[in-house]
């Protein structure tokens, strides 16, 4: 399963699979009917191919590819085994977020935003207590309390079956669309990296990103040598643990996008940048300047990473999603439930597994520029990684432990210092047999740096 799935991966970005990288075991490694460990170790073999093909191209000797399934499976949920100084940090999901009985069912609300809080809260006429919000959402129909609280500046999702989500017009939609589309937007000469120790040293990335998927797109890079800037905001939510998670390897700094100083510093990051990864809704940041048209005429070259949650097409293309939402609409929480209630997998897989895809393109895109030129648009959908998960099949998964036992996981953890204290963090799955993945800089906190590339070290 595991191999068929990373030959669809790579003949998806036309990579010949001569030399298929080495998956080991099988699902299931946590209690989900769905195969996320098969889901995630081919995200990653593919990445690890798409990075050794790449290095290859900058003098790095051919290598071989390691994936360990069940770490892959726990990589899904790598912020709940993040320690600083032995201790977990606070969980970050709002209380509010969660499922509630409707008319018709049940609907999930995304409320770890303050925002999005307000929003459900503002529809539901409620206060932030979850029994009265409980209450007051028992009274509609699930379709009409998801397209009211959107409608507010909110997210949610009314609980469909897998049939259900099969007939909407959002579902049909993803399913037309590509898995990863890698598509050429600009002409701009080859870009022939030069020799390095590691594969992507010295290439430059922007993560304007949040949450998990684009964070992880990003951190999947830093862990073979490339410069990540994590660009935030002072406006924008702290997402605590889940930025630790996913800020390791990473340089931070703060830009506010509404000022014209912001905006400048930005495109003077642009020009000296490689890859431009971004999570925003269709159409947010080129409102402010920043399409992937206008990127590439300030940076000829430039490869474009867009991730949204329910791509380009369909009547939901400009709708708030993540990955508790996308499980809520689709059918995987009604299948991961039982009578009682629908219920979310025990990982984040679309989030992850996005995330991979992503720094999977940002590869392979990166070769295409030295190989051809050209700048380069990649994008990924949450929605359609959900649909190629759900396509991987399932599994039976009674009787299995809700997490490995702690002496096996110690044996995928490693720890380093920080800014905050002593971290313990899951080690990078991907094992190269040349350059080993791992990060140089600890996860600080966001708006560290100033908003500036470091030298290009090879």
């Amino acid at each position: 399963m595991p191999d068929a799935a990373l030959r669809e991966l790579l003949a998806a970005a036309d990579i010949a699979a001569a030399d298929l990288a080495q998956i080991t075991g099988a699902d299931p490694v946590l209690p989900t009917p769905y195969r996320v460990g098969t889901a995630g170790a081919a995200a990653l073999a593919a990445l690890g191919t798409a990075v050794v093909r790449f290095g290859e191209l900058r003098g790095l000797p051919p290598q071989r590819v390691a994936v360990d399934l069940r770490a892959a499976a726990l990589s899904l949920r790598s912020a709940r085994y993040m320690r600083i100084n032995g201790e977990l940090l606070p969980p970050v999901w709002d209380p509010l977020s969660d499922f509630y009985p409707v008319r018709d069912g049940w609907i999930r609300t995304h409320c770890n935003f303050p925002n999005h809080r307000d929003a459900a809260l503002k529809v539901l006429q409620a206060p932030p207590d979850r029994r009265q919000a409980q209450e007051k959402a028992s009274v509609w129909t699930g379709e009409a309390l998801e397209d009211a609280i959107h409608a507010a500046g909110g997210c949610a999702g009314f609980v469909r079956t897998a049939a259900d989500w099969a007939r909407h017009a959002q579902a049909e939609a993803v399913a037309a669309q590509p898995l990863i589309e890698i598509t050429r937007i600009g002409d701009a000469p080859p870009e022939r990296p030069r020799a390095a120790k590691r594969p992507l040293a010295g290439i430059r990335v922007l993560d304007l990103t949040r949450v998990l998927a684009g964070p992880t797109c990003a951190k999947s890079l830093a862990e073979h040598g490339a410069d990540v800037l994590k660009i935030s905001a002072e406006h924008l939510h702290d997402m605590g643990l889940v930025e630790m998670d996913t800020g390791i390897g990473k340089l931070s700094a703060r830009l506010d996008l509404r000022t014209a100083e912001g905006a400048y510093l930005l495109q003077t990051l642009v020009k000296q940048a490689d890859v431009f990864s971004q999570s925003y809704r269709p159409g947010a940041l080129a409102a402010r300047g920043f399409s992937p048209e206008a990127l590439a005429a300030l940076r000829p070259g430039i490869v474009c990473v867009s991730l949204s949650a329910w791509g380009e097409s369909g009547p939901w293309r400009a709708r708030r999603g993540f990955d508790s939402i996308v499980q809520s609409v689709s059918g995987m929480a009604h299948a991961s439930g039982d009578a009682s209630a629908p219920k979310l997998m025990p990982v984040s897989a679309i989030d992850y597994v996005s995330g991979y895809l992503m720094a999977f393109g940002a590869t392979v895109a990166l070769a295409r520029r030295a190989r051809e030129g050209g700048s380069w648009l990649v994008r990924v959908a949450l929605a359609r990684v959900g649909r190629w998960i759900v396509e991987r099949g399932t599994v039976p998964f009674s009787g299995v432990a809700a997490d490995i036992p702690a002496a096996e996981l110690a044996k995928y953890c490693a720890e380093m210092d920080s800014p905050l204290g002593r971290i313990t963090y899951l080690r990078p799955v991907l094992q190269l047999s040349h350059t080993p993945a791992h990060w140089d800089r600890p996860p600080v906190p966001l708006g560290t740096h100033r908003a500036e590339w470091p030298p290009r070290e090879l």
